[in-house]
């Protein structure tokens, strides 16, 4: 696993410790099991409450005992210690799990947020206002907005061409799209973020609008030239993204020589910075 650790989050369940380490290649956070039971919990040995609710959950058949990782953590003595940890997705099923008066805030968020999407199936404009409201809040200019919900159509197309050429798992679009990143950026998508300094926020979010030419220009050319040569299959098309990629690196060049320099950025778009130092990526050259 390649770990980029960020040792404490701060303001969350209410400004408790929890201790976690960031999967840079999974983009996902582990957290430490006995940290949130803590919080959850009045128990004075959190550990031991722990022991007891795992082998209730064992025999209840619940998976989440098999969901938990072995990560080191620093402990109270300063020494990295093996922690059981859970991604976000099974804290929130441990949330659920904890029969404690403290975890219901946390259990009704997670059911009003379970009726929110309920209700987007019904209406899915309802997803759309809270997209436009959510990038309002964050000050985005109403035409960035539009040119961003416009990217995600287009980015819809590519992935539809995809479709139809045989390819059907996520791993596989995330394969093709960094075949178009590698080519034109020289970096593969978590990179680029690693480069910039984000996580799990969008990486469109973050860039400048010339880096979202040049994402939108290689992979529009990869949607043209794989419904052209009608590719199938994971090879197929990962000969036909990097070719789309090429052309999004060609412009770039041509860009960059007229500039006089990169138009590759390491900015983003936070009011934040993470704890964690920034992950060096040695051996490559953006500029």
């Amino acid at each position: 696993m390649k770990q980029n650790k960020l040792e404490t989050i701060s303001n969350l369940f209410e400004g408790k410790e929890i201790k976690c380490v960031w999967d840079s290649e999974k983009e996902d956070y582990y957290f430490s099991v006995v940290d949130v039971i803590s919080v959850l919990t009045d128990s004075s040995n959190p550990r031991k409450y722990w022991s007891v609710l795992k082998n209730r959950l064992k025999q209840e058949g619940s998976e989440l005992t098999t969901k938990c990782s072995q990560l080191k953590m620093k402990a109270p003595d300063g020494k990295n210690r093996l922690r059981d940890a859970l991604d976000t997705k099974g804290v929130l099923r441990l949330i659920e799990s904890v029969p404690s008066p403290k975890a219901e805030p946390f259990k009704l968020w997670l059911a009003n947020l379970g009726s929110e999407r309920i209700d987007e199936v019904f209406d899915p404009e309802i997803a759309i206002r809270r997209a436009i409201d959510y990038y309002r809040k964050r000050r985005y200019p109403d035409k960035w907005i539009e040119s961003r919900l416009k990217g995600i159509l287009d980015r819809n197309k590519l992935t539809d061409v995809w479709k139809e050429g045989g390819i059907t798992e996520n791993k596989e679009y995330a394969i093709l799209t960094n075949e178009i990143y590698k080519e034109w950026s020289g970096m593969k998508a978590n990179e680029y973020k690693a480069y910039k300094g984000i996580r799990k926020e969008s990486l469109r979010d973050n860039m400048t609008d010339l880096e979202v030419l040049l994402t939108d220009l290689g992979e529009t050319a990869t949607r043209e030239l794989a419904k052209k040569y009608k590719s199938y299959g994971l090879n197929q098309n990962k000969a036909i993204a990097k070719r789309g990629g090429k052309i999004a690196k060609n412009t770039r060049d041509n860009l960059e020589k007229e500039l006089g320099k990169s138009v590759i950025s390491n900015q983003n778009n936070l009011n934040y910075q993470y704890l964690s130092e920034k992950e060096k990526l040695e051996n490559k050259k953006y500029i």
